[in-house]
């Protein structure tokens, strides 16, 4: 049987701004259905467009993901995340652009708080906070609370967070940068260097898988220590090295 088409939507009405939702994904069956299933309000009612590009799973990715008629998959068999989500905003459509990872999740009534940010003209873009699942360890209730207030403090985010742009400020800063890491938090720099960025209230559920492999504290310990390195200057592929992977 041929593949399912992606239903026609509207990616815009006189109140509100056309979001192209950008997602990539590798070998990531697990959870790409829970992601892709949680946007289809978003994608028939709100007329969100919705763009899975892959970098070249070898596993059920592809099948699961054309199951939903409203997503456009695009195969572009090169697995790395930032040149993917370049891809996606190459064919996107929309005045505004989310990233999201494939095992995220967003909260209720996401594109309307996204159009309500951007509705102020200053906004340039920006992220939301984050939360893990209620049968997560209790102890990754804290790591949230520690990245939502360095993000409220210091307006920073990771991809993670679900980060939105207006699409011409995404061109005009000519997209994600081509390093194996540190992608998101490069591109939210150049976001804020050129304006303000929203940090909102509402929340991303998040997968806890990378804290429950590798382990909470080390995980965290890690993670801010790759952040440092990229702060004084040692470049993302050596600091690659060192990234837990799970996908």
């Amino acid at each position: 049987m041929p593949d399912p088409q992606p239903i026609s939507v509207s990616l815009a009405s006189p109140n509100r701004l056309a979001i192209s939702i950008i997602i990539p994904t590798l070998e990531e069956e697990a959870k790409i259905g829970a992601t892709l299933s949680s946007l289809r309000h978003a994608a028939i009612n709100y007329g969100a467009e919705v763009i899975v590009v892959d970098g070249g799973s070898g596993d059920r990715t592809l099948e699961i993901a054309r199951r939903f008629e409203f997503a456009q998959v695009v195969e572009f068999n090169i697995a790395h995340r930032g040149l993917q989500m370049n891809e996606g905003a190459r064919v996107a459509r929309g005045d505004a652009l989310l990233f999201l990872h494939a095992d995220a999740v967003t909260p209720p009534g996401a594109l309307d708080t996204i159009n309500n940010a951007l509705s102020n003209s200053r906004s340039l873009g920006g992220c939301f906070q984050i939360r893990f699942p209620q049968v997560a360890p209790v102890s990754l209730g804290a790591v949230a609370w520690g990245i939502n207030l360095r993000t409220r403090l210091f307006h920073t985010a990771t991809g993670d967070q679900a980060i939105f742009v207006r699409r011409s400020v995404f061109e005009e800063i000519g997209g994600y940068e081509r390093i194996p890491l540190m992608e998101d938090i490069a591109l939210f720099n150049q976001m804020k260097r050129r304006g303000d960025v929203a940090v909102l209230s509402e929340r991303v559920e998040i997968s806890p898988r990378r804290w429950q492999r590798h382990g909470v504290w080390r995980t965290v310990l890690l993670m801010y220590a790759l952040r440092l390195g990229y702060w004084i200057g040692v470049p993302p592929a050596t600091l690659k090295q060192f990234f837990l992977d799970v996908r």
